[in-house]
């Protein structure tokens, strides 16, 4: 496919350029590439901060709504069905709708959705306004690199989405720090408050700053059924992955779920071939290097979120440290993904993504190596050798997969792209979240026995032993009120030794993950129509 030439819609009376290169550069705010960068990392950091902030606010929901465990796993779950199933049909919206405009009405939502959350007395209309965040979430998140991939040109592209990809890293592990302050000195609600006066700047911005970009061949129709297969085929997908851990990964309704997502992703992408506009024009997939950097993003989340979600319980529950302390050990992570992202812009530019890809994806399968030999009394100095290793890995990872998603489809598909980009960090993370999640259980399952009896613990019924592994997955020691300190003591290190072992286990395969996706890696390139998007203003 060639790249299109880019329209600015700002008013009935402008006129068309007859192609980018050809627009005088912007006197004003509006349409500056910088300014625009600055506005949609308002919206984004929302977004990504709600991402983990949440997770510290649970325990203060469920004690103030009265909640059940499982009511408060949907606080999460229900977002994160609700962002992953729309991406791509947000992105086609902005496609069609131009991104200004979508990016506007998702800032908007969010915040209110935000605001309603935190006025709602029931755990009911907060899972039903996570729902809501997670729609306008997926307006906001393509839209913002539909804007940023027609504003900058080709050859500042990569430095726009380092300092982006900074923002959502930083604004993602900063999370914990943040609500674990919010919720100890103001409230819950305040984890959810606190957007609306982020969103309302980011609309204000918006409207000052953000020119409409739209590809003259941007599409005109919407290809309803391909919507409809699309999203229940990501639903389907979804949702066993988040059930499997409960359900079993031998269960019938979990394969049940995967094979009607496997036949609805063959079902669209079967209408694909036959309709007019396609919602996703199969076509785009021809390209090896956007292909590679879909599977690269994937690869990348199993290894990051999937190695990352045991080393917080691992910080909080063996070290007991509390969220913020966990958060603030966790640092190094987000001070070299703060530095490295724009440094890794700049190498992109220079030596095209190829290298500091496949390099990033080596720096993060060592740094996993390196998690996987943490022990119950490893110091925070060498935790934190391992987790700035980590950071600096993923930032060339983030940017430079993001630039050859969105660089190599054609302009007019932009916010599809982002999209994609975006879904395959969700269904990753969910993937990596859930099969590492199997990897760990199977081994506490494993082990926990033979530990226990080594130990010369008293013995355990076979409905006890399941509580306590159950326990032990998330590195809490099955230790009642009335057993002896003594004991405790020794079930305590039998906990914490089950749990590191399956969580070691757990950090290598997101290793092994790591190394397939240095290979991935070596398939990319630089995006062939980056140089759609040449931007006006001054850069």
């Amino acid at each position: 496919m060639t790249s299109q030439t880019t329209i600015d819609k700002t008013g009935p009376e402008d006129k068309t350029p007859d192609s980018p290169l050809d627009r005088a550069p912007s006197t004003g705010l509006r349409g500056h590439p910088w300014f625009t960068l600055i506005t949609v990392a308002v919206g984004v950091m929302m977004v990504a901060l709600d991402g983990t902030i949440v997770a510290i606010a649970n325990p203060a929901i469920a004690k103030d709504l009265g909640a059940t465990f499982a009511d408060v796993q949907w606080i999460t779950n229900a977002y994160f069905l609700a962002l992953a199933v729309s991406l791509i049909t947000a992105g086609k919206l902005g496609d069609r709708f131009g991104h200004r405009q979508t990016f506007l009405i998702g800032v908007t939502g969010f915040a209110a959705a935000s605001g309603a959350i935190g006025l709602s007395h029931s755990i009911a209309l907060v899972v039903t306004f996570r729902v809501f965040q997670g729609l306008f979430g997926a307006l906001l998140m393509p839209a913002a690199l539909g804007l940023l991939r027609a504003t900058f040109p080709a050859e500042k592209l990569n430095m726009a989405i380092g300092i982006w990809g900074m923002v959502i890293g930083a604004s993602t592990a900063g999370g914990p720090i943040l609500g674990g302050l919010l919720v100890q000195h103001v409230s819950w609600q305040s984890v959810f408050f606190i957007n609306v006066p982020v969103g309302l700047i980011a609309l204000v911005l918006g409207l000052l700053i953000l020119l409409d970009h739209r590809a003259e061949n941007a599409p005109r129709s919407f290809d309803i059924l391909g919507i409809v297969l699309l999203s229940g085929a990501m639903f389907c997908l979804v949702w066993a992955l988040i059930k499997a851990p409960a359900w079993g990964w031998g269960d019938g309704k979990t394969w049940l779920f995967l094979g009607l997502s496997v036949l609805g992703f063959a079902l669209f992408s079967f209408w694909e071939t036959r309709v007019k506009e396609p919602l996703i024009p199969l076509a785009l997939f021809r390209s090896v290097p956007l292909s590679a950097g879909v599977v690269l993003m994937v690869l990348m989340a199993i290894a990051f979120m999937g190695g990352l979600f045991f080393v917080t319980f691992y910080l909080q529950s063996v070290h007991g440290m509390s969220p913020v302390d966990a958060g603030l050990h966790l640092l190094p992570l987000t001070g070299m993904m703060i530095v490295g992202s724009p440094l890794a812009g700049l190498a992109i530019t220079k030596l095209g993504p190829r290298i500091p890809l496949a390099s990033g994806m080596a720096a993060t399968a060592i740094a996993m190596y390196g998690m996987s030999t943490l022990e119950a009394d490893t110091s925070s100095g060498v935790m934190s050798v391992w987790f700035a290793l980590l950071g600096f890995g993923l930032a060339p990872v983030m940017v430079g997969a993001t630039e050859v998603i969105v660089g190599n489809a054609p302009m007019e598909l932009s916010g599809v792209a982002g999209g994609l980009q975006q879904a395959a960090m969700q269904v990753g993370g969910s993937l990596g979240t859930a099969v590492l999640g199997a990897v760990m259980a199977s081994k506490v399952d494993s082990d926990l026995p033979g530990n226990w009896t080594d130990a010369k613990l008293p013995p355990l019924t076979p409905a006890q032993l399941d509580q306590a592994s159950e326990a032990v997955r998330v590195g809490v020691a099955p230790v009642t009120k009335d057993t002896p300190a003594a004991i405790a003591a020794q079930i305590t290190d039998v906990a914490h030794e089950t749990f590191i072992s399956g969580m070691s286990l757990a950090c290598l395969v997101a290793a092994g993950v790591a190394v397939v996706a240095v290979f991935v890696a070596l398939l990319t390139k630089r995006g062939e129509n980056a140089e759609a998007g040449a931007g006006v203003g001054h850069i």
